[in-house]
């Protein structure tokens, strides 16, 4: 099968790429646009809906998202990271550091190239601009000009019913987990901070610690050798997102003895380095095997099994407050482990730390599943994707 190259900005109703309005996020408020923003968008081309802000600008409505748009993120570790929109999450006012492309249905099947820019051949080609470890910046004039690969109008609607049912499966799973994260956050809030089930008030036998005291560890993590052909799995920066940890992003390396730095099941995980990552908190949900942190990472292990929802949705609330501890001027910026140490927490009775576990661990139990359902069904999607575009496999003989 014979399959043509096109650039982006050709399939596009314009012929360019338009950057995104520079204006400041405001607190989320229904009189106002929704503001799209590189830390929505998720690596998988999924939003993030927990965190949307909101834009207050006289300009916004120049900058609304329509059907068939594509934006990418043009700057830092996110660069490349797009989003398609097809009306379905509402409306947007897309922020200055995205950059967006208005494909043209008459030109090509739009959808095709949202599963395009989740391509492996898309991602090596945004690996191609980093130095290092440094992911580079990418403008509206490269975009505009990257190849794409782009088959019969056929084969494009056809790759498109093929790979859609998986697709809207992860994003509905996605939107389940996202649900069930809201509901144990407010959970967590309702209990431990409005106190609405123990009259507002906190019980008098509840006790002021530090987190150093309910943790049997806080501590950075290894300073790894990167190594293929080996099993033992590194976390970074990059993995910890939304709540979340993608392992889609972490490296392997050389094996080493590591003891106590192995991750466990409930083990909090803290970003403690660099603007716009520190401070981000995930926590281990899945029995983890062979899997360890990067130094820029750090672990706060809860000393008792009663106290592991407590301690990670507890870190995962208090996002702004850890941030807040860091030291270092911009671009330099470090959590300094003992300040993490010293957080002030008020500890629950154990009869309430087991009621609240046995609301909590269902959901937990229940995030754990869609997640690896959604990694199962993305290599799927992944590995028929090239298969569809190359032609391998064909159109001809298969009716759906």
């Amino acid at each position: 099968m014979v399959i043509g190259m096109a650039l982006l900005k050709c399939l596009t109703v314009d012929g360019r790429g338009s950057y995104g309005i520079a204006a400041s996020a405001v607190e989320r408020n229904e009189r106002l646009y929704t503001y799209l923003r590189i830390t929505d968008i998720r690596d998988d081309g999924t939003l993030n809906m927990n965190d949307l802000k909101s834009v207050d600008d006289p300009n916004a409505s120049k900058y609304i998202l329509h059907p068939n748009d594509i934006v990418f993120a043009r700057t830092g570790a996110s660069t490349g990271r797009n989003y398609f929109y097809d009306g379905s999450d509402g409306t947007f006012v897309y922020a200055g550091f995205l950059i967006k492309f208005s494909l043209d249905p008459q030109k090509v099947n739009p959808v095709y190239i949202k599963y395009y820019c989740q391509s492996t051949q898309y991602r090596n080609w945004i690996k191609s601009f980093s130095t290092g470890s440094t992911r580079g910046n990418i403008n509206a004039q490269t975009l505009g000009n990257m190849d794409i690969p782009l088959p019969s109008r056929e084969q494009q609607d056809f790759i498109v019913r093929v790979l859609s049912p998986i697709d809207e499966k992860i994003k509905l799973n996605q939107k389940i987990n996202d649900n069930l994260q809201q509901q144990a956050a407010a959970i967590f809030r309702s209990w431990f901070v409005d106190c609405a089930p123990f009259g507002g008030k906190a019980p008098d036998e509840w006790e002021n610690v530090t987190l150093e005291d309910i943790t049997a560890l806080v501590s950075r993590g290894i300073t790894p050798k990167y190594a293929d052909d080996t099993d033992q799995i590194v976390i970074n920066q990059k993995c910890i997102r939304n709540h979340t940890i993608d392992l889609s992003l972490a490296r392997t390396h050389t094996p080493k003895i590591i003891n106590e730095k192995w991750l466990r099941f409930g083990d909090l995980l803290i970003n403690s380095t660099g603007d716009g990552t520190l401070g981000r908190a995930a926590q281990v949900w899945f029995q983890p095997k062979n899997l360890t942190v990067d130094s820029h990472v750090t672990i706060a292990r809860p000393a008792k099994e009663n106290l592991i929802f407590y301690i990670g949705l507890w870190g995962i609330l208090h996002e702004k407050e850890i941030e807040s501890l860091h030291t270092g001027s911009t671009g330099q910026t470090e959590l300094p482990r003992d300040r993490v140490k010293a957080m002030e927490l008020l500890l629950p009775d154990n009869e309430t730390l087991d009621r609240f576990n046995g609301l909590i661990t269902p959901m937990a139990a229940a995030i754990v599943a869609n997640q690896e359902e959604n990694n199962r069904l993305a290599a799927l999607r992944d590995a028929i994707l090239p298969k569809l575009m190359s032609g391998e496999i064909d159109v001809t003989d298969i009716q759906l």
